[in-house]
């Protein structure tokens, strides 16, 4: 969420931010809901200062045997306008409150204005597989070899399911093992997090009210509220410091959470996205931080450096991209994609995303920490990245990694975790 008083007292600026996004905004409705709210808090502040002194008085106009007829009905009128000026204040306040909340984050001054054709690739990791062989698709490869069982995913779940099996499963578990394994040496703290998330929750994250149809809701009959199951583990973790205060000692705070990240993904799935490029159900290990707010680009950075570690230990080629103003997510304003080659599909897919907010969660959210000495609290900056999202990365394996007798080579980091070094087509 913006500040209030940056959007009062710099509207200029903040419409030229939001324009980097393609986004316009008018303020007119706005300055005209808090014109009128400020004129009404004056009113109401006049009104009770003026029922204060009569209420005061009241007694010892009772004791001189003073009729006090107009001055009850007086009190009682200022009651009724106070009470109706209550009601219109928390109307504006309700209106300037969904206004400023649709509102996208401001993108950081470095970031380039306009969308998707104007991404920067800054650099790339390793040269783009080519064999001597025809190569096959990663459906193809997964069949071939029994590690992913397609119709029957589709049989359970519908379309954009699918089931890991034998290899499969230990090869997508192993996967996991090492994302957590190198974020538990980093000192990063580990969370298992509730995969059913309150409104409350969406709504800090940035991800509500504007995107309420992209998750799976849970609506419970005669209860004001929904819950939903969380659609990435950034939503679970964001919300782990709601309307806390920290000090400024304990920052920065890092964790990192594995869960299932269930998505409706609306829309048609197009054929070259078959397999698992684009699921409804998919695993993922999310990294995140909590950091000051001077020290959330150099946080930023750390992220970044981390999910392109894990992604070279895989032996995958990659490309690193920062994001248009316009491409990054609403609650975003600054974000790298780490994009691994899909040879098949001759495209570049993202597997981790790595992003900086600032303090635009940290307002939706209450989350504020104190500095060391002082008593005013400040907003948090928070950052996630992805560390890193399997349904992608499987298929990159299977894909880069392929041999001309229809073999995979299981990158060597997985070992440990597998038992073995190379997954065979059956009957080989």
């Amino acid at each position: 969420m913006l500040d209030l008083n940056l959007i009062r007292n710099n509207p200029d600026q903040v419409r030229e931010a939001l324009a980097k996004r393609d986004y316009a905004v008018d303020f007119t409705e706005f300055f005209a809901w808090d014109s009128r709210r400020k004129e009404i808090i004056a009113v109401a502040e006049a009104l009770k200062a003026e029922r204060n002194k009569v209420s005061k008085e009241i007694p010892q106009y009772k004791k001189e045997g003073r009729d006090t007829t107009e001055v009850m009905a007086r009190m009682a009128s200022i009651k009724d306008e106070v009470a109706g000026y209550d009601v219109e204040l928390r109307e504006l306040d309700e209106r300037i409150h969904q206004f400023v909340t649709r509102l996208p984050n401001l993108p950081g001054e470095d970031v380039l204005p306009g969308g998707k054709e104007n991404n920067q690739e800054l650099h790339v990791f390793g040269e783009k597989p080519s064999f001597d062989f025809a190569p096959k698709d990663h459906v193809a490869l997964a069949e071939s070899l029994g590690l992913i069982d397609y119709p029957r995913g589709a049989k359970l779940g519908g379309n954009g399911f699918w089931i890991y099996k034998d290899k499969g499963a230990i090869l997508e578990w192993a996967l996991l093992n090492y994302f957590i394994e190198e974020h538990l040496k980093d000192g990063y703290t580990f969370i298992l997090p509730p995969h059913i998330l309150t409104y409350e929750s969406g709504f800090t994250a940035g991800q509500f009210p504007k995107f309420e149809d992209d998750v799976f809701k849970l609506e419970q009959e005669g209860k004001g509220y929904m819950q939903f199951l969380l659609p990435t583990a950034e939503t679970a973790l964001i919300n782990y410091h709601r309307d806390e205060v920290l000090t400024e000692e304990e920052l920065p705070k890092k964790y990192f959470a594995y869960t299932p990240c269930y998505r409706k993904e609306a829309g048609s799935y197009r054929s070259e996205e078959r397999g698992m490029i684009r699921g409804h159900q998919f695993n993922k290990v999310e990294m995140f931080q909590f950091t000051l707010p001077e020290d959330s680009d150099q946080a930023l950075e750390e992220l970044v450096g981390k999910a392109e570690r894990l992604v070279q230990g895989l032996g995958l080629h990659y490309r690193l991209s920062k994001l248009a103003a316009a491409d990054c997510s609403a609650s975003m304003r600054k974000t790298y994609d780490i994009e691994v080659w899909i040879g098949s599909m001759e495209v570049y897919k993202e597997v981790s995303s790595a992003s900086n907010a600032g303090d635009y969660q940290a307002r939706r959210g209450n989350m504020k920490f104190k500095r060391k000495g002082g008593n005013k609290a400040e907003f948090l900056h928070t950052l996630n990245a992805s560390g890193l999202a399997t349904s992608r990365v499987l298929p990159a394996i299977l894909e880069q990694h392929q041999n001309a007798d229809g073999s995979v080579t299981v990158p060597e980091v997985l070992r440990k975790y597998t038992g073995f070094d190379i997954l065979r087509p059956a009957g080989n």
